[in-house]
């Protein structure tokens, strides 16, 4: 079992969010793929058995701009994978990833999570673990 962890982070809690989904994929010992969004390889990614995404909310409850565009060169290799969300944000009620949620879905993924993950500012250690339980389960 392989699976992919990339994400985007501007102020460091989605980084956070994502070194523990990380420590869950390993500590459940499926192999990882980790990267940022700017430096991933869609090819690797593809080839990976779950994939799992994360990005802070931007400006109106959007990507930010190096996942979206590292999402918008995945989006078309999506059909029948397994994929996660993950992300932090400051203000709004998450609408970023229902949105993201929704994208995925309609290229054909699978997504495992329901609406994502999501928490606002900084992860605390009930949230880390949340992210820890996605990397083991996904």
């Amino acid at each position: 079992m392989k699976k992919a962890v990339i994400y985007a982070s501007t102020t460091g809690n989605t980084e956070a969010m994502a070194n523990a989904v990380a420590e869950g994929v390993k500590s459940c010992g499926a192999e990882l793929l980790m990267s940022t969004a700017s430096d991933a390889n869609v090819s690797d990614v593809l080839a990976c058995d779950v994939i799992i995404l994360g990005s802070p909310a931007m400006g109106d409850e959007v990507l930010e701009d190096s996942m979206e565009e590292f999402y918008t060169n995945l989006e078309g290799g999506l059909s029948g994978k397994k994929v996660a969300v993950f992300g932090s944000y400051d203000w709004g009620d998450g609408q970023w990833l229902r949105t993201w949620v929704e994208r995925l879905s309609a290229s054909g993924a699978t997504v495992v999570n329901g609406d994502g993950l999501k928490v606002q500012l900084a992860p605390d250690e009930a949230a880390l673990a949340e992210c820890k339980s996605l990397g083991e389960t996904a």
